[in-house]
């Protein structure tokens, strides 16, 4: 009877010990978990903030004085074209006119 009843003695206090540290990883993984989600809420924060300041200084109200104090314009039509294999040749023609002009300068 008395090793029956130290035996569960021993038992009782192995599993108040295995719980305790079972309680224990539980509190560190949830601390884990809470700064992991103010990580996000603070990346989605910062995320936020950018997709604003980058709409604020995307306004075409904002660009417009600036690019025309550098001296861009408005596209012309002959900067229009209709297909992107069409855009590519005239901007490889334009490139080799470039060349060729800069070849015969010098």
């Amino acid at each position: 009877m008395r090793i029956l009843m130290l035996a569960a003695v021993a038992l009782s206090i192995s599993s108040a010990c295995l719980l305790y540290g079972l309680s224990y990883d539980t509190r560190l993984l949830q601390a884990r978990v809470r700064a992991q989600e103010q990580a996000i809420d603070l990346a989605h924060r910062d995320i936020a903030v950018l997709k604003a300041e980058r709409a604020h200084l995307g306004r075409p109200a904002r660009i417009a004085p600036l690019a025309r104090a550098q001296g861009l314009g408005p596209a012309s039509e002959h900067q229009l074209t209709g297909s992107p294999a069409a855009a590519l040749a005239s901007v490889l023609a334009e490139t080799r006119r470039r060349s060729a002009s800069v070849v015969q300068g010098n």
